[in-house]
């Protein structure tokens, strides 16, 4: 199996305009997380009854769930535009001001990664959620005042995948918060099967059931599978994804039935090697050469979901699960073999 990261959020471009294909632009399109679905449905109707902005909105889930598609499409629904950006890249408030400041009536600001604006870009956030007004600082030292300047009625929408980050008082200014689940396999196998139709691939019933159960509850995952083994089905295959090729992708792609890639295995085996647990998060990331956030964030959620980690206030523990999928003996019978 190759090394390949299969959870990389780094894509090429070709890739980039892909994804962008594949997402759904309406939530009739959209598949599953049906309560949240109903909920904004809800929101944006009574919003509009009432000639008022939406509230603001806080999604928080895993990476790869939705929340930007969500995002794009409450942006759709109601018909206005929607500017971008991400926590990390507001690093002082003048770039958040530049950008409220450009900002239309009813328009939406959605920031990615919320959880990881700094604190006075943060703060400036308070005022103009609150009372659509932001104070601006003009010149410096003994000169210096403060002008406030009022700002068009906008929805924020943060997107997070650590939502336990925002200070209570930064997360108590959304009026709607919505977490999003991981999805169950046969909601994947309907995107898995949307995707290919869109990519122009015909995939066969077991291929996509494959592709779902594989995916990790994930439709990022989902899609990022059609397309390599799409790629696999046109050169070694009839231009069809089937059961053999979809095998075969897999296997390029170092993903096994459970849905774990390499980068899984070398974290299991690194806590089965230091006794299984409790082990520390930078101990870990060390041991498989990968960044503590993208441990975190992209590989731990699933791995406790599954039951095969688990977190403790001393550190993360391999479970018994872990011991049996990487071929080794548990710590209760290592320990019984000594009695």
């Amino acid at each position: 199996m190759s090394d390949n990261n299969f959870l990389s959020s780094d894509v090429d471009p070709e890739d980039k305009t892909l994804d962008i294909a594949l997402r759904p632009k309406r939530f009739t399109d959209f598949i599953g997380q049906e309560s949240i679905k109903e909920n904004l449905h809800i929101y944006i109707e009574a919003s509009k009854k009432r000639g008022d902005v939406l509230d603001h909105i806080l999604f928080s889930g895993s990476q790869g769930l939705g929340k930007t598609t969500l995002s794009q499409i409450i942006a759709n629904e109601i018909n206005v535009d929607i500017k971008a950006t991400s926590g990390p890249v507001l690093d002082k408030p003048g770039d958040l001001a530049g950008i409220l400041t450009n900002l239309k009536q009813g328009d939406i600001l959605f920031i990615d990664e919320i959880h990881r604006l700094n604190k006075t870009t943060e703060e400036y956030l308070y005022s103009a959620m609150e009372d659509y007004s932001i104070d601006i600082l003009i010149d410096q030292g003994p000169s210096s005042r403060s002008v406030k300047i009022n700002l068009p009625n906008f929805t924020l929408i943060g997107s997070t995948t650590r939502e336990g980050l925002l200070t209570p008082s930064f997360r108590a200014r959304f009026g709607v918060l919505e977490r999003l689940d991981f999805y169950p396999w046969t909601e994947l196998k309907e995107i898995a099967i949307k995707s290919a139709k869109i990519l122009k691939i015909e995939i066969d019933d077991k291929s996509a059931e494959m592709i779902a159960k594989s995916s990790r509850g994930t439709p990022r995952i989902v899609n990022r599978f059609i397309r390599r083994i799409r790629d696999v089905a046109q050169v070694k295959g009839s231009n069809k994804i089937t059961e053999n090729i979809t095998k075969l992708g897999f296997d390029m792609l170092g993903v096994d039935n459970d849905g774990f890639g390499n980068l899984d295995r070398k974290i299991l085996q690194a806590i089965i090697q230091h006794g299984g647990g409790p082990i520390g998060l930078k101990t870990i990331a060390v041991s498989v050469n990968e960044q503590e956030d993208t441990i975190e964030e992209v590989y731990e959620p699933y791995l406790i979901q599954k039951g095969y980690l688990s977190k403790t206030p001393r550190g993360r523990v391999a479970t018994q699960l872990a011991y049996e999928y990487m071929g080794h003996k548990t710590i209760t019978e290592k320990q019984t073999t000594f009695l």
